[in-house]
């Protein structure tokens, strides 16, 4: 009799729940544990162990894997060779998130090499981890993708290469003539000029929500945004200069959670000194245009930031447009491929009328028509429209 009570508390012992947690931290397990709270999965069904990817190392040689398995890799010396004996231990159907206190960009792609369903670091932003639970346990994110907008980043790879006409003059097409939503966050508070382009004036509101993520909700947006018109609203500020202020990666990802279901697009004009501080918000699913000009030094940057970003994924593109091509002391195009080593997928040639637009605002850039042509191609493909066919001289000549 004693020895089939032991024989069965073994038994039990060895079954393994849906989620097997090891973490670190009491922050982390509490976001971990309402995250799985939130897609209902019973506690019965969740275990949690003080540890690390070390100790859950140990543990699974001798237990059967969970569906789900945490791991967090913080202060832990070479953790992919940690998780690597983890995959040893562990049954290839256990979709396993990893979560750690660095944010490099070179560790998530080892990570997501390896076969880990995704990366998180600390302090982590529940809504994501709750997303990322629910498509391993029941193949489906928690908010069903047609609730959540589309992001773009529209990344200036320097100063000065006309990243917020671009970003403004797309983000006002999509909200004027295709009828959609837009929010456009300006990432730029002490030099940001979207709200003069939109000739109004930057308020203190996306400074709070930085600070203050946890306040954002559907009161904060409709009394802190700035509307532009009925469709297309801002999020901007103008700090002081002197303005002890640091934008933290995990404010920002908070936002753009709370927004993308709230709006159809949302555009980020992010200048290249705080993207790369924003590099898992860069990884998340979104089209990334990077603009340039033609010149010497943003033909090596873009080569640098498509490096940095990586190949393109089934949910995430880089496309690079060429502003200004033409302007004077730039380079010739055959030149500036061969050091991008990659054809732009816009070109906007110099245009006076561009120049003399983009220096007076929406107002002026409504009516711009070289640049409503030059950007047609990038509405197109954020709306899901094909290409217009290309027609004969003689159809166009006679209709």
């Amino acid at each position: 009799m004693h020895e089939a009570s032991v024989m069965t508390a073994e038994k039990s012992a060895s079954q393994a729940p849906t989620a097997l947690v090891f973490v670190a931290d009491k922050n982390s397990e509490a976001a971990i544990r309402q995250s799985l709270n939130d897609i209902g999965v019973p506690n019965a069904e969740v275990e949690f162990i003080p540890g690390t990817v070390e100790t859950a190392s140990a543990a699974l040689s001798r237990r059967e894997s969970p569906r789900l398995l945490i791991v967090d890799i913080s202060g832990v010396n070479e953790p992919g060779s940690h998780l690597a004996e983890l995959a040893r231990a562990c049954e290839p159907s256990t979709g396993v998130i990893v979560i750690g206190e660095s944010n490099d960009i070179r560790l998530y792609r080892e990570l997501k090499s390896a076969g880990v369903a995704e990366y998180f670091f600390k302090p982590l932003v529940r809504s994501l981890v709750t997303q990322t639970c629910s498509g391993i346990l029941y193949g489906n994110p928690a908010q069903p993708a047609t609730h959540t907008g589309r992001l773009v980043f529209v990344l200036g790879v320097r100063g000065g290469v006309g990243a917020t006409t671009i970003a403004v003059s797309t983000a006002w097409q999509l909200a004027e003539t295709h009828k959609r939503w837009v929010m456009l966050l300006d990432l730029d508070v002490f030099g940001g000029d979207a709200a003069l382009q939109l000739d109004t004036n930057p308020s203190h509101a996306l400074t709070d929500a930085l600070e203050r993520p946890e306040r954002v909700d559907e009161l904060f947006l409709d009394r802190g945004t700035i509307h532009v018109t009925s469709r297309l609203d801002l999020l901007a500020s103008l700090e002081p200069l002197g303005e002890d202020l640091t934008i933290n990666e995990h404010s920002v990802l908070s936002l753009l959670n709370t927004l993308l279901h709230r709006y159809r697009f949302v555009f980020v004009d992010v200048p290249a000194t705080v993207a790369s501080r924003l590099m898992q918000a860069l990884l998340l699913p979104s089209v990334c245009i990077l603009v340039s000009d033609a010149t010497l030094a943003s033909a090596r940057d873009v080569a640098r930031w498509r490096e940095r970003i990586g190949p393109n994924t089934p949910d995430r593109t880089t496309v690079h447009i060429l502003n200004q091509s033409g302007a004077a002391g730039t380079l010739p195009e055959s030149e500036f491929l061969r050091i991008t080593s990659e054809a732009p997928d816009v070109i906007i040639p110099y245009h006076r009328e561009i120049e003399s637009a983009a220096a007076l605002g929406i107002k002026a850039l409504q009516s711009c028509a070289p640049l409503r042509r030059a950007l047609a191609p990038i509405v197109r493909q954020l709306v899901g429209e094909e290409a217009a066919p290309r027609l004969s001289l003689l159809s166009r000549l006679f209709g």
